[in-house]
């Protein structure tokens, strides 16, 4: 029997009901999904929805499309989603993530900076000082973690750069609640301008050393 869907937005709700039938096994992982024609009936919809539906189950992961051999189920579950694992994780675990990344994106980030990126870092690293020392905490919270993307984004490994920036979020959410003022900013200034003069300097072994004695302090 059809199902006629009448929502607004029909290709959504085509991908939300067949991923329904592909966790209850309906569809099970590695078979192949109806062609379209039969897709089309069974939910009542037109060949474009069932292609704008297919495509959104693709990207999430789920299904993919062959060409000439048809459309195939790779896994039943929808992948976590990184930002979500990061979300539902204790800070220890993601500070633990951070700091793995941080001592190799600051030893990239001293071999791969510009000259524009090496003057955003240190036009961060100034109003991070400025900050700390009026005791703005708030701000000078961000401005720190903004100061560490900036590294994060001179490292040139754009993979490692969105897992930092994932991480840093919640690093951030966690630092406006354990911080109260900015005293650890002040202690660790010097340490953040020798980082930023070891990433000038092209140094990688003294930018990843120094970064880790900044985790340390954490």
């Amino acid at each position: 029997m059809e199902r006629i869907i009448i929502r607004k937005s029909l290709a959504d709700t085509v991908a939300d009901e067949l991923q329904q039938q592909i966790r209850k096994g309906v569809y099970p992982v590695d078979s192949r999904l109806p062609i379209e024609p039969e897709l089309m009936q069974i939910f009542g919809v037109g060949r474009s929805t069932i292609r704008e539906a297919i495509r959104i189950l693709s990207n999430n992961g789920l299904l993919r499309v062959q060409q000439g051999l048809g459309t195939f189920v790779v896994r039943s579950q929808v992948a976590e989603s990184l930002d979500t694992q990061f979300s539902r994780s204790g800070i220890a675990d993601i500070l633990e993530v951070r700091q793995l990344l941080e001592q190799k994106i600051a030893e990239k980030a001293a071999i791969n900076r510009t000259e524009d990126q090496l003057k955003k870092m240190k036009q961060l690293l100034k109003k991070r000082k400025v900050l700390a020392e009026k005791e703005e905490t708030e701000e000078c919270i961000r401005t720190d973690i903004s100061f560490h993307i900036s590294i994060a984004e001179a490292c040139g490994n754009p993979i490692l750069t969105d897992l930092y920036k994932s991480a840093s979020s919640h690093v951030s959410r966690w630092f406006m609640k354990s911080h109260k003022n900015a005293a650890s900013f002040r202690k660790t200034q010097g340490m953040h301008e020798d980082l930023y003069g070891a990433i000038e300097q092209g140094d990688a072994k003294k930018a990843a050393m120094i970064t880790a004695k900044i985790i340390e302090h954490i």
